[in-house]
């Protein structure tokens, strides 16, 4: 029996309809993600290779300041990509709305109070195990309840396109190598020189902030509240490089200050936990403690407060610099993400060299006897926020 004879043929065209297939109307805007990440990690992996064949990071990244061709096209790759692909990809809070929220959270709604209180303590507490009388420790000073007042003095380095600038609670200083809009300064960081403390009141301050001038050579130390290293370190060849920009940022940093470190990573949320651990050892050592760490679906995102105003004069003999690696270190040739925006699924990883193995077994080494994870209760709201995955202390994974 023929059933086609008794179905019309307007029937047939309506059923056949749906089964068409819609083009896809993204596929330009991919091409053209693509083709700006591609600007972005080939500088990356120039800088990489130069820095492994011949070793002297010094020469190499001033060579690299003066290829100001080089260095626009990447300011340009950097702005277009965060303006027209990554603000559409974040799932619930970007890396900006977060690190707004971090210091909204510590600056103006009670989050330094309770951390140094809970730091006095942990002070108590170890005077009591040493069998020390509390009489003979005078306890710090703790902050008012009052909130922050004024503007959080903000300095976003490598900002390209000064993105803390819309927001009202921050004066924001933006520098970058190349600048990539005029409201950012130019300023070589890993060179800047550091000036004694500005010994102004609050409004004299702000005034100073905003009467600097590019090209910014110098700057006073003490003299921010928020330091932020956002897809910034990665951008080193050298870890002897981003120790640098850490001790900077803690000579910036007003006590108690917040220093904001973002950097890319699109592995699974463990993959890299002993890399993130050891960056704590050596960004700790510098006299920070971190106060937060999450995981997005593309990048690692951590906040340090400093607690002290001076650092150890032995810092490099220990090798703390080295702590600071990333997997690139030890594998120029692999075409991994660098911030560039969303990165195709990474191949499998080679097997790790001698040098690498010994890397992290001596980084582990390093780890303190105590499972200790410092100011780790103030953490867990951050959990309940989409797109975040709290990470637990690796060593307590490891255990």
């Amino acid at each position: 029996m023929d059933l086609t004879n008794n179905v019309e043929t307007g029937d047939i065209e309506k059923h056949l309809e749906p089964l068409s297939m819609p083009i896809p109307q993204d596929t330009p805007c991919k091409r053209e993600q693509e083709k700006l990440s591609g600007v972005v990690k080939n500088v990356h992996r120039k800088l990489r290779r130069k820095y492994k064949e011949v070793g002297d990071f010094e020469k190499i990244w001033r060579e690299h300041c003066e290829d100001e061709r080089t260095l626009s096209e990447y300011a340009l790759a950097m702005k277009n990509l965060a303006d027209h692909h990554w603000a559409n990809k974040c799932e619930g809070e970007g890396r900006i709305e977060w690190c707004r929220r971090v210091c909204q959270e510590y600056f103006l709604d009670g989050g330094m109070k309770r951390m140094l209180e809970k730091d006095e303590k942990n002070a108590r507490l170890a005077a009591v195990q040493a069998a020390v009388s509390l009489s003979a420790q005078p306890s710090a000073p703790l902050p008012s309840s009052v909130p922050h007042r004024g503007k959080m003095r903000l300095l976003d380095v490598g900002s390209c396109f000064n993105p803390f600038l819309e927001f009202d609670e921050f004066l924001t200083v933006g520098i970058d190598i190349v600048p990539a809009v005029e409201s950012v300064y130019k300023c070589d960081f890993l060179n800047l020189q550091l000036q004694q403390p500005l010994e102004l009141a609050g409004d004299a301050v702000e005034a100073f902030l905003r009467l600097l001038r590019s090209p910014i050579d110098a700057l006073p130390a003490q003299l921010f509240h928020v330091v932020v290293f956002s897809l910034l370190l990665s951008y080193f060849p050298s870890p002897y490089q981003r120790w640098i920009c850490c001790k900077k940022a803690h000579e910036l940093l007003a006590l108690h200050g917040l220093l904001l470190i973002i950097t890319p990573d699109s592995s699974h949320q463990n993959r890299h936990a002993l890399m993130m651990r050891s960056w704590r050892v050596a960004v700790e050592s510098l006299g920070f403690r971190r106060c937060k760490y999450v995981k997005f679906a593309h990048m690692h995102l951590l906040a340090f407060r400093k607690v002290s105003l001076a650092t150890s004069s032995d810092l490099v003999s220990q090798n703390y610099p080295e702590m600071l690696y990333i997997p690139q270190d030890f594998n120029a040739a692999t075409d991994e993400d660098d911030g560039g925006g969303e990165a195709e699924p990474p191949p499998p990883p080679p097997p790790r060299s001698e040098l690498e193995d010994d890397q992290l077994a001596w980084g582990f080494a390093e780890l303190p006897d105590a499972p200790c994870d410092s100011d780790s209760s103030g953490d867990s709201q951050s959990g309940s926020v989409p797109g975040f995955h709290e990470l637990e202390d690796p060593i307590l994974l490891q255990s």
